[in-house]
């Protein structure tokens, strides 16, 4: 019976480890009388013998420890075994699991009495070279390589292979290839006796989309209502034409989690997915199955507070807006208690805006009974907490007060989560630091009742470029600008400081240069420091330009082709100097800025103008009052950026004794006066997700004092285009873009074409409705998509003034972001309402396609 055990044991062994085979040597240079010796043992399944192991050698291995191996099959010197028996099966069993081996045998030596000296014989299994995968990107291959252990020398086996094929697999279901076909090849490397690469061919096959999502076991809820509850997975309607979007497990996970909270949000608190399935129904379609347990609607019982001292029970159910009878909602729930960050209808807010800044709320349910759930919010309020010390950290360029002088919840007052957030705001208005990653970190100290602000904010590059060339008046224009948003004066005699320039005090200085040779020129230069003396918050700004246009050069060579008294000029130059201060009524986001300027107009046979030879000078004194409450700078989600401003001269024609009616153009226009006031409103709101909607109004109208002096040569409206200024737009006019239309071609009704298209217009109205949507937000790009719709028009006196009558027009569009260059965008509009123009240039008034750089990336 012994016997029979063992021959099945060692038959079912030799199925699973290929055969364990104990040899006989078949030659020896032993003498003749051991060969006899070994052939009379007569080894045998049969009739199995007990040796004592005299010695073990392992042959075959060329990069294993050979002492290892035997170590691992436990042969050892001195055991006494049975030959054939259980320790040659274990031994053969032990080594083929390492998965180290193609063929695994033992075989006998030789025979010496009772002791047995035995061989074992592998066949190593061939080492990797290297991985290589085609079919990818560089990008992907690299991706994948970082994920797979393509060590060298390791052993190439049937876990490397899975394990390689499974990491290509998930890293493209996660980029939304969900069937890919790959092949992994063995080639042997020619360098390398047992070395081999491993080959593998991925073939990606198409992204796959939902094409349906199908529910099972829901009664409340339709199909359409559960799938616009599913966030980021959507399947396929003839009405998407942008579609579904490729289907990743994250995602579905993510659509699972969102489906389920939206169910519960509706009072459906034991809801649930039973099961889920993915199906496969084409090589680039799957369809989702979902068994949806809905169960029974809640409702809100009885709600009591307990804890609480600072509130009565009167005014926290007043903010918590919360009934008996009401649908029962955790998240509203939650959302009431804690709130969004800066909502004040809350009750966290409430307390943390009053010092309590470990204020903590415990809603516990205390009763279920029918579909009513009765509630204990069970209140922790704390202490009132002082803000003792602020700091800041990560700032490596900008000065500390720099960033100090946006504190809003100083030292020594109470602390406030309003007046936190709000330093958050005033951090990322500075534009020199990555808005996503300001984080305030409070340190409180229980013992004395007082917190220690951190301000953890991250440096990004806000220098500005702007390089680029353009084609005008046939030839080429080119520009250049440098913008330094963090500049500092008091370091400009530091050496050390210039790297290249010096920074770190929060200036900005800016430097603008564009030409085409002696026909155009135009130069600029603005500095603003932001805290006159840097001790208080009162603005100061400092600008000058020059620019200058001539007709009569040779567009190609540049060479002079008629005498000077007959060349066609305008020059304009001009300084301003401005003052501003931060309000504290009605709050303190508004802000009041005087501005006084002088600028100077010199023309010379100018066409087409109101006047074409002659010098006029402005100066004006501008008040304007904003308010700027904008949650970001680049990309705002919320908030409204609002600007009124009056502009007036001296009403010289009531004091200088001037005839306009019979005065020449020389003496009429010598002093332009003139009142301008101007309004300019945005507002932005999240509408879903990261999905904003922003709304803006603009209105403009330059008025006279008298009528006898006639509209003013300068300071009019120019409506149309990109709103940049360029080669055709030195005439001292305000450029207001209007997508769809060609720049300045939006003129009014029954006028002189050439006249207004030159000079611009004295009333203007323009209105805009834009949907925001972020490709990418980071603080080396920002990248967000649009559609708009737009309508706006000019008028040449105020009885004919209609802010119903508008030019309108459509389009989509996208802006980049990128800190050396500013915001460029670009947009596509098509306009609905034909501009009046002759025949000779009727053909000009679309401009379908708008480029812009904007490197004055404010509100306005």
């Amino acid at each position: 019976m012994k016997h029979l055990l063992i021959i099945l044991c060692s038959l079912l062994l030799g199925s699973t480890f290929s055969f364990a085979q104990i040899q006989m040597p078949t030659n020896t240079n032993s003498s003749g009388s051991l060969l006899q010796q070994i052939q009379d043992e007569d080894i045998s399944y049969l009739r199995p013998k007990e040796y004592t192991i005299g010695g073990v050698k392992v042959t075959g291995t060329e990069y294993l420890e050979n002492d290892i191996l035997i170590t691992i099959s436990r042969l050892n010197v001195g055991n006494r075994i049975e030959v054939p028996g259980e320790a040659i099966t274990s031994a053969i069993r032990n080594l083929w699991l390492q998965g180290l081996f193609d063929d695994v045998a033992i075989n006998v030596d030789r025979i010496e009495g009772n002791q047995i000296f035995l061989e074992i014989a592998v066949v190593e299994r061939p080492r990797l070279t290297r991985i290589d995968i085609n079919g990818l990107s560089k990008t992907q291959t690299e991706d994948i390589k970082e994920r797979v252990d393509g060590s060298a020398n390791k052993i190439i086996n049937e876990n490397l292979l899975t394990t390689t094929e499974g990491t290509i697999k998930r890293y493209l279901a996660e980029k939304g290839y969900l069937y890919p076909t790959i092949e992994m090849t063995q080639v042997k490397d020619s360098t390398e006796a047992n070395n081999q690469i491993l080959v593998v061919d991925v073939d990606r096959n198409k992204k796959v989309k939902v094409n349906q999502i199908n529910f099972e076991g829901n009664e409340v809820f339709s199909d359409q209502k559960l799938r616009k509850f599913m966030k980021k997975v959507k399947q396929r309607t003839w009405w998407r034409f942008w579609g579904p979007g490729k289907f990743t497990y994250e995602k579905y996970d993510e659509a699972k989690e969102s489906l389920i909270s939206k169910i519960h949000a509706e009072g459906y608190r034991d809801a649930n997915i039973i099961s889920d399935t993915v199906r496969k129904v084409s090589d680039k379609h799957i369809e989702l199955d979902l068994e949806i347990y809905e169960g029974k609607q809640y409702y809100f019982g009885n709600i009591n507070w307990s804890g609480n001292a600072k509130y009565s029970d009167t005014v926290l159910n007043q903010i918590l807006g919360i009934r008996k009878g009401d649908i029962f909602s955790e998240e509203k729930l939650m959302l009431k208690l804690y709130g969004p960050s800066r909502s004040e209808a809350d009750v966290s807010t409430l307390y943390m805006n009053d010092g309590y800044l470990t204020f903590n709320v415990d809603p516990v349910q205390t009763k279920v009974y029918g579909d009513t759930i009765d509630l204990e919010l069970r209140m922790y309020e704390g202490p009132q907490y002082t803000v003792s010390k602020v700091t800041v950290k990560g700032n490596d360029v900008t000065n500390d007060r720099v960033i100090l002088r946006e504190i809003a919840n100083k030292p020594g007052q109470k602390f406030s989560k309003d007046l936190v957030m709000r330093t958050v705001q005033e951090i990322a208005q500075l534009g020199n630091f990555d808005e996503t990653k300001t984080n305030p970190v409070p340190i409180p100290n229980p013992l004395e009742g007082t917190v220690d602000m951190e301000y953890h904010v991250v440096e990004k590059p806000s220098d500005q470029i702007e390089l680029s060339g353009g084609f005008g008046g046939n030839r080429i224009i080119g520009t250049l600008g440098l913008t330094f948003n963090n500049f500092s004066t008091r370091k400009l005699f530091d050496k050390d400081a210039w790297k290249p320039l010096p920074r770190g005090d929060g200036q900005k200085l800016s430097l603008r240069g564009q030409t085409n040779g002696k026909q155009y020129q135009s130069y600029s230069f603005s500095f603003s420091e932001p805290w006159l003396g840097g001790k208080k918050p009162i603005y100061f700004g400092l600008s000058a330009f020059t620019s200058s246009s001539s007709y009569g050069y040779n567009p190609w060579t540049g060479r002079q082709t008629v005498p000077d008294e007959d060349m066609q000029r305008i020059q304009m130059d001009g300084v301003s100097v401005s003052l501003g201060k931060r309000l504290k009524w009605p709050d303190n986001f508004f802000r009041i800025n005087y501005a006084l300027n002088f600028q100077r107009y010199k023309l010379q046979n100018w066409r087409n103008y109101l006047f074409e030879t002659g010098t006029s000078y402005n100066v004006n004194l501008t008040q304007e009052i904003s308010r700027n409450s904008l949650d970001a700078l680049i990309y705002p989600t919320s908030g409204t950026n609002l600007r009124f401003s009056v502009q007036v001269t001296p009403p010289y024609s009531l004091f200088n004794k001037t005839n306009y009616a019979t005065a020449p153009d020389s003496e009429r226009y010598r002093w332009t006066e003139y009142h301008k006031w101007k309004f300019d409103s945005q507002w932005f709101q999240r509408i879903s997700g990261k999905l904003v909607l922003k709304a803006q109004a603009q209105f403009g109208f330059l008025g006279t004092y008298s009528s006898v002096t006639g509209q003013p040569a300068f300071e009019r409206f120019k409506l149309g285009g990109d709103g940049m200024q360029g080669f055709d737009f030195i005439q001292g006019s305000e450029i207001i873009a209007m997508r769809g239309y060609a720049n300045g071609y939006v003129i009014p009704e029954g006028v002189d074409v050439n006249t207004a298209i030159n000079s611009g217009s004295p009333i203007y109205a323009k209105y805009q409705l834009e949907l925001r949507h972020p490709i990418m937000l980071n603080d080396q790009a920002t990248v967000f998509g649009l559609v708009f719709a737009e309508a706006g028009n000019t008028w040449n006196n105020f009885k004919d003034f209609n802010p119903f009558n508008v030019r309108r027009t459509i389009g989509v569009g996208a802006r980049v972001y990128l800190p050396i260059f500013g915001m460029l965008g670009i947009d596509y509009g098509h306009a609905f309402d034909p501009v009046p123009l002759p025949a000779s240039i009727r053909d000009n008034w679309r401009q379908t396609f708008t480029f812009s750089i904007q490197q004055n990336i404010g509100g306005f």
